[in-house]
């Protein structure tokens, strides 16, 4: 007997997860040196870590023999200092991937509840629908925007989960702050929004998101510590919920989901403001770099406010292709549906002058 004959029939029609090329298959696959490759696909801090960051884990590595701290005293306690919260709405995850899935865990049930996205959302948001056997709802988005009035028109009696990513991943867009609380406000009893604030730092003006969590909002507010503090190889993220609710989140997550490498790494960076800030600053010029340069390409862009810009290219995957041949790792689009985009994150600007030479000639070869 074939294991798909015992295996949840959802998974027969869920494509796993497409990441950016790691730098290794690159290098593998095509003879190059490691060294000579930029990825530019994962939106990842060019910078890396903090120093501080990289200093706790040179410490912790001696006691890597011990389990971890099950229930993350120390980092969640600075978590929750930092966001002006009790240490009872802060919960940890292995990225902040993690809570996404808790919070199907704790809320939907197999063939009995829905969840709500915009079309051109964070691709997880559907493939754990998928996963958990729920009905995903994907509302048509406005020029690469959450349409909030869609959104809240594809809400049903059974939603218990609706998704918002600001800024959004893949197209960089922001929501309003004034329209992201009048939305969340008008949600219907029952149904729980997870507002996903993976780019939050790079915002100017963000959302006082925590403060409307403090308030008892129905809402989840997911943080990461991959992007601005550079530290996307250990998967350490957080959500901040109510008291209830992280409870309820807490029950459903694995023992020691955050392991000490991580909560070390993670609580030292978060002390490191001056790194935060020369990345935010890194991020704001490159990202400024990246639309110019696709303007006087000619090419339609969609303005970000993360760190990475989404540009219409045509034709993604041969794009994508040539400048892997010439060790540039970029982000084609064509998983989402969007076979005529890229997804470029900001680099270095060593980085970045670099991709514009490659891809300026990949665009008009000779």
């Amino acid at each position: 007997m074939s294991a798909w004959n015992l295996a949840n029939p959802s998974l027969r029609q869920l494509v796993p997860y497409e990441p950016g090329k790691p730098i290794d298959d690159v290098a593998r696959e095509l003879g190059l040196d490691p060294a000579s490759i930029i990825k530019l696909a994962s939106n990842e801090n060019p910078l890396g870590p903090s120093p501080r960051a990289v200093e706790a884990m040179q410490k912790a590595l001696s006691g890597l023999h011990i389990y971890p701290d099950g229930g993350g005293f120390h980092l969640r306690n600075a978590i929750a200092a930092a966001m002006g919260v009790d240490r009872s709405m802060v919960v940890l995850g292995n990225g902040s991937n993690e809570i996404i899935e808790l919070a199907y865990h704790a809320f939907c049930r197999p063939g009995a509840t829905s969840a709500v996205a915009s079309r051109y959302a964070f691709v997880v948001y559907k493939l754990m629908a998928q996963l958990f056997g729920t009905d995903f709802i994907e509302a048509p988005d406005r020029d690469f925007h959450h349409d909030l009035a869609a959104l809240r028109a594809a809400i049903r009696p059974d939603t218990r989960l609706l998704f918002l990513t600001s800024p959004n991943n893949p197209t960089g867009t922001r929501i309003p702050n004034a329209e992201l609380e009048a939305f969340i406000r008008s949600l219907p009893e029952g149904v729980i929004c997870v507002l996903d604030e993976a780019y939050y730092e790079f915002l100017d003006n963000p959302p006082p998101s925590i403060a409307w969590v403090k308030e008892g909002l129905p809402l989840i507010v997911l943080r990461t510590f991959s992007k601005i503090q550079g530290l996307a190889g250990l998967r350490i993220g957080y959500g901040i919920a109510s008291p209830e609710t992280a409870e309820i989140l807490q029950r459903c997550r694995q023992p020691f989901n955050a392991n000490a490498m991580a909560q070390a790494a993670a609580l030292a960076g978060l002390a490191d403001a001056a790194h935060m800030e020369k990345t935010r600053r890194l991020t704001l010029e490159g990202r400024g770099r990246l639309q110019a340069f696709f303007q006087e390409q000619g090419l339609r862009f969609i303005p970000s406010e993360a760190n990475f810009v989404f540009a219409e290219t045509g034709e993604a995957d041969r794009v994508f292709k040539a400048l892997l041949q010439r060790g540039i790792i970029i982000r084609s689009m064509t998983s989402y549906g969007l076979p005529g985009w890229v997804r470029v994150s900001v680099g270095t600007p060593e980085q970045m002058q670099r991709f514009e030479q490659e891809f300026a000639s990949v665009l008009q070869p000779a």
